[in-house]
């Protein structure tokens, strides 16, 4: 009669069939959970590992199949050594020698190696890929057959294994988060720059352009005097030009054309200023901020004039508002925007009506909502749906305002203040 193997054999056998079911188990999360992104940085690096481990990732159904193929069959290889262990030398209790392994493979085959992986996740991915790689090689006939049934049932579901890949991008929300989630990996400031960036897909001219109250411009029809003065304490390096209302667009001055321009004044000739001034750049209230950077930049374009869809001039936009929405409202601007919105002891806002919401937003992080009206006194008019009076409380979704002071049909000055 053939003699039963020794028990120190079974042992080291149960041992090490232990451990590569938790090298299985390890590696399905590794390989699950690992950033591929960052697979992809360190792949650049010259690191092989990475790049095996992204070439087993464009198959997961693959993949899956190796790994629970090996796991399966280590642990019901165990199963059986554990048998056979039990009967030969502790009376044939099978049943406590199958609770023993349970939670032998539970703790050490399954709960530690997959917490250990969900840990440092690449770094399992790269360590296992060269393993991994062979056993996809090896149980390639066993592999096409699991892999045949399971499509045929993904398809009842209408899935497909190969679609694992499409989810691989972020959309805009996604990014969002993983920006505010990245926490001192990238500096305060940086972020307040990319999520600006992010957020300009959805926005329009319409929502960051100086409207037609606000405009600075010079009017051919007032006095020399009046020019002069408004040329000299500009800040702008271009002004507009008009005669008599912002309608009738005569052209855009530039800073350096400004001798030329007061040497002419005078004589209100309009072809002569057109010699001096730049030609007028029309925009769509409508268009894309991005694409409109674009064409700001394909034209050589500085200023443009914002229109509606009726052709009338709604605003005024630039390249450099572009660019301060691109890199938010809080460094240069952020001492425009403290005398824009004052903080009262109290926590609320004093401010005036053309304020935009938007702006006042990005200050204080607040939740105004801006869907349909840009500025504070569209806001309160909407809700209203009447012009305001003075000595008037609202309420918003949460935001109380108190209107102090109404001149010309609008808001010019009110406290905002957040609700608890």
């Amino acid at each position: 009669m053939q003699e039963d193997p020794s028990l120190i054999v079974l042992f080291i056998s149960l041992v090490s069939l232990l451990i590569l079911s938790g090298f299985f188990s390890g590696s399905e999360t590794g390989m699950m959970a690992a950033n591929k992104i960052k697979l992809k940085n360190l792949s650049k690096k010259s690191k092989i590992s990475a790049k095996r481990a992204l070439d087993l990732l464009k198959r997961p159904d693959q993949l899956l199949s190796a790994i629970l193929v090996g796991n399966n069959f280590a642990n019901i290889l165990a199963s059986a050594i554990v048998t056979i262990i039990m009967l030969n030398y502790f009376g044939g209790n099978v049943l406590l020698g199958s609770v023993i392994l349970t939670i032998v493979i539970l703790i050490f085959s399954e709960i530690t190696p997959k917490t250990m992986a969900a840990i440092k996740p690449e770094s399992f991915a790269t360590r296992s890929s060269f393993i991994l790689k062979i056993l996809v090689y090896l149980f390639k006939p066993l592999i096409f057959l699991t892999n045949f049934v399971s499509k045929l049932i993904l398809r009842v579901f209408n899935l497909d294994a190969k679609d694992a890949n499409l989810n691989d991008s972020l959309n805009t929300e996604e990014l969002k988060t993983l920006l505010e989630e990245s926490g001192d990996l990238i500096p305060k400031q940086y972020r307040k720059m990319l999520s600006s960036v992010l957020g300009m897909e959805e926005l329009i001219v319409e929502d960051i352009m100086v409207p037609t109250s606000e405009i600075i411009g010079i009017n051919i029809s007032e006095s020399y005097e009046n020019a002069t003065n408004i040329i000299e304490s500009t800040e702008y390096t271009r002004l507009p030009v008009f005669k008599d209302t912002i309608d009738n667009i005569v052209g855009i001055l530039h800073l350096k054309d400004s001798h030329s321009f007061l040497e002419n004044f005078d004589k209100k000739n309009e072809d002569d200023f057109k010699k001096i001034l730049q030609k007028t750049y029309f925009v769509s209230q409508s268009t894309l901020l991005m694409k409109q950077l674009k064409e700001f930049l394909a034209n050589n374009e500085a200023l443009g004039f914002v229109v509606d869809e009726y052709g009338e001039i709604e605003g005024l936009v630039s390249v450099e508002d572009i660019f301060i929405e691109i890199t938010g409202k809080f460094g240069g601007n952020k001492k425009e925007l403290e005398k824009e919105f004052i903080k009262l002891k109290d926590g609320s806002i004093l401010t005036d009506g053309n304020s935009k919401i938007r702006d006042l937003n990005n200050y204080l992080n607040w939740k105004i909502p801006e869907d349909s009206s840009k500025t504070i006194n569209g806001l309160v008019t909407e809700y209203l749906d009447q012009i305001p009076q003075a000595n008037l409380c609202i309420e918003i979704e949460n935001y109380r305002f108190e209107i102090l002071e109404f001149e010309d049909n609008l808001i010019s000055k009110i406290k905002i203040k957040k609700g608890s």
